[in-house]
């Protein structure tokens, strides 16, 4: 009986190993980095698509493969999801990190949200992605070409790389949700920032009613935006604020002197300033009127 405690044991051990092994393997299967990734920011990707017309599946895509799925350093240090590097232009918190070179400077944001809307402004704002927007929002495998081609990676299998995660998750379910309704033929605006404010420019022969189609928005939230009632048509050409105007201008413009045919809501536009805090910062009124000539402090 001694002699046979050995192997009893033995078998013991190998029992229990096993079974901790099986249940460790369906314990990960359930938690697959991936798909939590995209169940964690999948409405993000689609709230940027219904601002920018980027597609989703895209947004997503990338994500996945910068950030791989959340866990990269530039992620958790960062909240860097897209691997945008700091160009000249960036003025926020940084961090250094070996890529294409040693200790290249990448963006850093406050939270993911930041990331995804910055993700967007750098492809709306690029001139090298401007192609990318006469595509389809159902068309992934060319905006996936597109990126590539674009310089957005270096490595040769980018584009298939998120053609592959794309199908593989089947992300495009997420293009459907996008909400962005344009006529047949019809390209996408391309918003801009002005004064920190998303906003795009009124084509002609089109109305605030476009533009509040297009981005699945009230038109009586986009009239508000932009200070116009029901009776005022904005002329082609005209900036379409997407978002509450601020109450001053920024740093870059303290000025401004009146010129011949503006208006305070056509300077209030062109800088992206409310007309109520123009007018008071600038003693306008009835009596004290816009005059050509006249120098407007905007901040």
């Amino acid at each position: 009986m001694n002699s046979a405690r050995p192997a009893i044991l033995f078998l013991l051990v190998v029992l229990v190993s096993c079974s901790t092994v099986r249940n460790t393997s369906v314990s990960t299967s359930g938690t697959d980095a991936y798909s939590a990734y995209i169940a964690k920011y999948s409405d993000m990707a689609v709230d940027q698509m219904k601002s920018y017309g980027i597609p989703a599946s895209i947004t997503l895509a990338q994500g996945l493969l910068e950030s791989d799925a959340g866990r990269s350093s530039l992620a958790t240090k960062c909240n860097n999801h897209f691997g945008i590097k700091c160009h000249s232009d960036w003025t926020g918190r940084k961090m250094y990190h070996d890529d294409d070179a040693r200790q290249e400077c990448f963006r850093c944001y406050k939270d993911a949200a930041e990331s995804y809307r910055d993700h967007s402004l750098f492809l709306v704002n690029g001139s090298r992605y401007r192609s990318l927007f006469k595509l389809a929002s159902t068309d992934y495998k060319g905006w996936a070409r597109g990126l590539k081609a674009a310089g957005y990676a270096t490595s040769p299998t980018y584009a298939d790389k998120l053609i592959e995660l794309i199908e593989r998750y089947g992300l495009d379910r997420y293009d459907s949700r996008s909400g962005v309704h344009l006529k047949p033929g019809q390209l996408p605006h391309q918003p801009v920032l002005v004064n920190g404010q998303r906003c795009v420019r009124l084509r002609e022969g089109e109305t605030l009613k476009d533009i509040a189609r297009e981005y699945g928005m009230q038109l009586l939230m986009l009239r508000r935006f932009n200070e116009v009632d029901r009776k005022f048509a904005p002329p082609a050409g005209s900036l379409v604020y997407l978002e509450k105007k601020k109450s001053r201008a920024d740093r870059e413009h303290r000025t401004y002197v009146v010129k011949k045919d503006d208006s305070l809501w056509s300077v209030s536009q062109q800088f992206g300033v409310r007309m109520k805090p123009l007018a008071k910062r600038n003693g306008l009124s009835d009596e004290n009127p816009l005059t050509v000539g006249m120098t407007l402090i905007l901040r």
